[in-house]
């Protein structure tokens, strides 16, 4: 079991293009990155702008760093409203199978798996993750100074490099943004493990890796 955030301890916020990554060193952090082309940029901008809209509708400035504790402080009903309409629709947005969906090869999986497994135990503690064909979702709590952002950066880097070469392609290959979400408690950690285990659920076996810890 990975240790939760804790309010009480300290932590950091900062604000990367649209989203704010919050991080603790040690603290369980749910994260998914995904390919270049996984959702159309005008879905993509529809989706902060409707996001960005209710949080107003409800008080809450999406551009501000703390918008997340604006958000926290809702009400139950609003909160699981808010997650059912831009969370869910998120993720939803990525199992389309936008894209070129080049990761349903497992030659191209199994390198970003190893990429995720590199530094495992040095810089990071690595949990669940799973390979779809166009993202990645996976569990890790991370060490001193290393950063959720920083390790995706080096992450993407490293197997956006390799998988670039082997397709005989240039360019961007994965979303400069990745979504990071520090896990808040025991029930939120085992709903975020069901839903990487059966986040696969409609694809064939080979479509995807998946390692469950």
């Amino acid at each position: 079991m990975f240790e939760l955030f804790d309010p009480a301890a300290e932590y950091a916020v900062t604000e990367s293009c649209h989203l704010p990554h919050w991080f603790q060193p040690g603290a369980a952090t749910f994260i998914t990155f995904r390919t270049e082309d996984s959702i159309p940029g005008n879905v993509s901008r529809r989706w902060h702008a409707d996001r960005a809209r209710w949080l107003k509708d409800h008080g809450i400035d999406s551009g501000h760093a703390s918008w997340r504790d604006g958000l926290a402080a809702l009400s139950v009903e609003h909160r699981r409203i808010y997650h059912e309409t831009f969370s869910g629709r998120f993720m939803e947005y990525l199992d389309r199978g936008w894209g070129d969906c080049v990761l349903r090869k497992q030659v191209f999986a199994t390198q970003v798996a190893s990429a995720l497994s590199h530094f495992d135990g040095e810089r990071y503690h690595l949990g669940d993750f799973v390979i779809m064909p166009n993202h990645v979702h996976l569990i890790a709590a991370f060490f001193g100074d290393v950063t959720p952002e920083s390790q995706c950066y080096s992450w993407k880097k490293f197997s956006a490099g390799t998988i670039n070469r082997q397709l005989g392609r240039k360019g961007r290959f994965w979303q400069e943004e990745s979504f990071d979400h520090l896990i808040r408690s025991p029930e939120q950690y085992d709903a975020i493990r069901r839903y990487i285990a059966n986040n696969p659920s409609e694809l064939a076996p080979g479509e995807y890796l998946l390692s469950i810890k």
